[in-house]
């Protein structure tokens, strides 16, 4: 069962059936039910008009043989009085219940203490309020009004069910009279029957149609998603990334649903490559300083009076630094949150400015949240990005614009060509006045300090300084503003 309805277009076909099915037996039942109350009903109106009829001959003073309502096909009638004693009853009657009066042959002659009236009082079933025998009525005064029963009554061999009315009349001679009549129920049950016979046909036959048509519309809404998964099937089993799964050429939510998963699949495929240019570049970076380091110690080795102490100190640590570098822009990328201390940026400024020469430092005490030990490490990489390019001058400003805290770090050399002042924030770029291992680094400073710049929510922009060099300048929201919060 579990395997029958585990699709999506299974559940949906069995949802929208029983729904349906649901529906179909509520309004099913209503109709039924109103079709058979007014079919009842306009039976007791007939009912009720045939005893006006003869209670308006009894008001008149017709003798009860020649009442003409006796003689009524299909319509039972009894005249009885106010002890029950029947007086007259329809001629072809045999017999009769629901009336509360079982006899069927009048007998005028019997008294109420001496007569064996054989009563059904326990078949009357009252739903319309009887005037009461209490009600007080003028001679040849006819009731307002009538009671209701359901019974049974046998007409010529022919019995069948019917809706008797009860009206009471007070007459000149005979004080008061009720009279029973009746109206077959033929009518009611056939429609009844006729109508639930069409339903027990019907209801299976449009359950069955709005299955099929659910089964179908669902199979052919669903049928790009199944597009999608094989697609996204075959693009893991290749693993190649650059594949794209079928859009749908609607506004609906699968076509919304295709246009995200191509999207993240284009961010996915950019970001390996991302992770593969930067292990490749990496790896670059890391040779070179191995490579130089191991021919001075195979020199050493064969000829120790050629050892070049300094610089296989100084290419161990290019090494170190570069595999520090290495080792924080992997925590980065890890999602790993700054600590939320508060931080002086002001005198972060001066402390990465000492022992500097030609950097002038004005700053304003400013607060704001985050890792000191990062900040401090954006500071240095835009000051040692100074130091390289810097002629004789580098000015570091630090000071509150609304919301944010704001640090400047500007220097008077050539300055960053427009067309490069993002680039410059990519991992291993170096532009071509800075191509120098030696003096221009792995490329990796500015890349790490923009990162770090968004990890507290801030951001890093490269432009021109009014020197005509260039200028750096780091936005942080300040301690306990609404975007102070570090970002994950």
């Amino acid at each position: 069962m579990s395997r029958l309805f585990g699709s999506v277009r299974s559940r949906a076909t069995l949802g929208a059936t029983l729904v349906v099915a649901v529906a179909l037996v509520a309004a099913g039942a209503a109709v039924l039910l109103s079709l058979r109350a007014n079919l009842t009903g306009e039976a007791g109106t007939r009912a009720e008009r045939s005893a006006q009829a003869v209670a308006s001959e009894l008001a008149a003073r017709i003798p009860l043989d020649k009442l003409s309502g006796l003689d009524a096909e299909d319509v039972p009638v009894q005249i009885v009085d106010a002890d029950g004693v029947l007086l007259a009853a329809s001629e072809d009657l045999e017999r009769i219940s629901g009336t509360g009066t079982a006899e069927v042959t009048p007998a005028p002659t019997r008294s109420g203490a001496d007569d064996d009236r054989d009563r059904e009082d326990d078949d009357r079933d009252d739903d319309s309020g009887r005037s009461g025998d209490d009600e007080s009525l003028e001679p040849g005064e006819i009731a307002q009004g009538a009671s209701y029963t359901n019974g049974t009554a046998t007409i010529d061999g022919d019995t069948e069910d019917y809706r008797f009315a009860a009206v009471e009349v007070e007459t000149p001679d005979r004080g008061r009279l009720t009279v029973h009549a009746g109206s077959p129920l033929a009518a009611e049950h056939s429609a009844v029957g006729t109508a639930l016979t069409a339903m027990l046909i019907g209801f299976p036959l449009l359950l069955g149609v709005v299955a099929g048509v659910t089964w179908l519309v669902t199979g052919r809404a669903l049928r790009p998603v199944e597009g999608i998964r094989r697609e996204m099937a075959a693009i893991t089993a290749s693993e190649d990334l650059r594949r794209r799964v079928p859009e749908p050429a609607t506004h609906d939510e699968i076509a919304r649903l295709a246009r995200t998963t191509n999207a993240t699949l284009a961010a996915l495929e950019a970001s390996v490559e991302r992770q593969r240019s930067f292990v490749a570049d990496a790896s670059h970076e890391l040779r070179s300083p191995i490579a130089s380091l191991r021919t001075q110690l195979e020199v050493a080795a064969a000829h120790p009076e050629l050892l070049d102490l300094d610089g296989a100190v100084e290419d161990t640590v290019r090494l170190q630094n570069l595999a520090g570098d290495l080792l924080l822009l992997a925590r980065l990328d890890a999602g790993e949150r700054p600590v939320g201390t508060r931080v002086d940026l002001a005198a972060l400024a001066r402390e990465e400015a000492a022992g500097r020469e030609g950097v002038t430092v004005e700053a304003e005490p400013v607060e704001v949240s985050g890792s000191r030990g990062q900040l401090g490490r954006v500071l240095a990489n835009l000051l040692d990005n100074a130091e390289r390019h810097a002629r004789e001058r580098i000015t570091v400003t630090v000071r509150r614009e609304g919301g944010e805290a704001v640090v400047g770090v500007a220097d008077d050399g050539e300055g960053v060509a427009e067309a490069d002042r993002e680039r410059i924030f990519e991992r291993f770029v170096r532009l071509d006045a800075a191509r120098s291992r030696d003096d221009g680094g792995a490329g990796l400073g500015l890349a790490i300090a923009r990162d770090v710049a968004v990890r507290h929510g801030g951001t890093l922009t490269a432009g021109a300084a009014p020197a005509g060099g260039a200028h750096f300048e780091l936005r942080l929201p300040l301690a306990g503003a609404g975007r102070g919060a570090p970002r994950a």
